[in-house]
């Protein structure tokens, strides 16, 4: 007795929502390129942010409004947690635009959800962006400071 094993996929997608061919250049190679070169820093930047809010000092007892904003009075730990904002967002984004690619059959699915995906990684890395280099650990409402007992007089 022989079984014939099909191959997957054959035969199973009707042909109006057979992907349109073409050749994409090397984006495909440079997006792989980039998932493992991402990751391997986004391990230094997640691990070191890690050893830095919970074991160096009073660890995770001292993390508080006043430690971010101490952390991010120094250039250096603005660059890191933007670095990390930029790379996570990035990585994750070409993460799920893989799985659509994989998984969406339709070419106007795809469209659609990669339109989503650019659009909320995009929101969220802009506000990210904003968040960090205009955070302000002293703001001034109405004349009385906040959140008071904190910034000097």
């Amino acid at each position: 007795m022989t079984a014939t094993i099909e191959s997957p996929r054959s035969g199973r997608i009707a042909p109006q929502y057979r992907r349109s061919g073409g050749s994409r250049g090397n984006f495909e190679m440079i997006a792989w390129l980039f998932m493992r070169l991402s990751g391997v820093v986004l391990v230094v930047l997640i691990f070191g942010h890690l050893f830095v809010n919970l074991m160096v000092g009073e660890g995770i007892h001292a993390i508080d409004f006043g430690f971010v904003a101490g952390k991010w009075a120094d250039p250096f730990w603005q660059f890191w947690d933007l670095a990390m904002l930029w790379l996570a967002m990035l990585h994750g984004t070409n993460g799920v635009r893989t799985i659509i690619n994989d998984y969406a059959e339709k070419d106007s699915t795809r469209r659609w959800l990669k339109t989503v995906l650019y659009s909320a990684a995009a929101v969220i890395i802009i506000l990210g962006t904003l968040v960090i280099f205009t955070f302000d650990p002293c703001p001034v409402v109405d004349g009385v400071p906040l959140p008071g007992g904190f910034c000097p007089a």
